[in-house]
């Protein structure tokens, strides 16, 4: 709960501090013009992506398999692309850093590393079977 205010609050900052250490080494203008530009393009290449993204799902479907990376990285471009709506340069960063599939494997093979240690540590039990013995073959003993 703490991390994700801390994080509401912290974005905002970093992006006004952002605005204007960009707008006043090229000007206000031309920050303006850089915000627009990478929405632009960010939402083009966010369309392009979740059309491969769709069209790989529909491919996994009809080998009867999962499309579960689909899924997850259709749910990550949509949010990537909301990022690069927001106006601003680190979340334009971040945008683009879920976009790109190279990229996206590798936030994913890490988040999910970070996953299976987890599940690992949590589930350390034994596993084994067991069989009923009769009474009677107890009393033999």
């Amino acid at each position: 709960m703490k991390s994700i205010l801390l994080l509401i609050i912290s974005i905002p900052i970093i992006e006004i501090y952002l605005f204007i250490k960009i707008g006043s080494q090229i000007g206000a203008i031309y920050t303006i013009i850089l915000i627009l530009i990478t929405a632009i393009l960010g939402v083009y290449y966010a369309k392009y992506e979740g059309l491969n993204t769709l069209k790989s799902g529909f491919i996994q479907l009809s080998k009867n398999e999962t499309p579960t990376y689909e899924m997850i990285s259709g749910a990550a471009i949509a949010f990537a692309a909301l990022l690069l709506i927001i106006p601003g340069f680190a979340t334009d960063i971040f945008g683009f850093l879920i976009i790109f599939p190279i990229s996206r494997k590798f936030i994913f093979n890490k988040f999910f590393n970070k996953i299976k240690q987890k599940q690992y540590k949590k589930n350390n039990f034994i596993d084994g079977d067991f069989e009923d013995i009769e009474d009677d073959n107890d009393k033999k003993i």
